[in-house]
C-alpha cells in the first residue's frame, strides 16, 4: 500500500502468474465501473498518475463552482475521473463505483442491510446512474448502473 504526493492511498500489486486472466467486462455486476480521485490538486494529480502508468486525458466535464472533473483513460475508454476535491474534503481519496444490476434495486438492499445513501440516485453523463453511500461499518463505498 502506497500514498500519491498528495496523500491518496491506493495499492500496488503483481499477478502470481506471467499470464493474468482476462480483464473482466466493465459491464458486469461485482466489478468495478468506474475509478474516482479527489486530489488536493486535480492538474498535479493526474500529471503523477499519467507518469507512473500511461494514462491519457479523455473529455473534461466542467462541474461549475466545483471546478473540472478531468477524465481518463488507460489504452481505450475512460476508466474513471479526478478532480481537485472541494475544501470541506478533509483529505484526498479515490472512491471506487462497483457495478450493480440497477441502481434502484441495489439502494433497496443497500438500505435493508443497513447502509446510508450519503448521494444520489442521480443520473450522470454516459447514461449511468450513481449512488454514494456508507456500509455498516461505517466506510464509504459507491454503486454505478446503467439502469435506474
Amino acid at each position: 500500500m502506497v500514498a500519491d504526493p498528495q496523500g491518496a492511498a491506493f495499492n500496488l500489486f503483481k499477478p502470481l502468474s506471467d499470464m493474468p486472466p482476462p480483464p473482466a467486462d466493465p459491464a458486469t455486476p461485482g466489478t468495478i465501473g468506474w475509478h474516482e480521485l479527489m486530489a488536493s490538486n486535480g492538474e498535479k494529480a493526474f500529471a503523477f498518475y499519467a507518469e507512473l502508468f500511461g494514462w491519457t486525458k479523455d473529455e473534461a466535464l466542467d462541474m461549475g463552482a466545483m471546478g473540472r472533473y478531468q477524465l481518463f483513460a488507460a489504452g481505450g475508454s475512460a476508466i474513471g475521473g479526478m478532480m481537485t476535491k472541494p475544501a470541506a474534503m478533509p483529505t484526498p481519496f479515490w472512491n471506487y463505483y462497483f457495478r450493480v444490476d440497477a441502481i434502484g434495486a441495489a439502494l433497496e438492499r443497500l438500505k435493508k442491510e443497513g447502509g446510508q445513501v450519503i448521494n444520489g440516485p442521480m443520473e450522470v453523463p454516459g447514461d449511468d446512474w450513481i449512488v454514494q453511500g456508507i456500509d455498516p461499518q461505517g466506510a464509504m463505498f459507491s454503486l454505478v448502473s446503467h439502469k435506474a
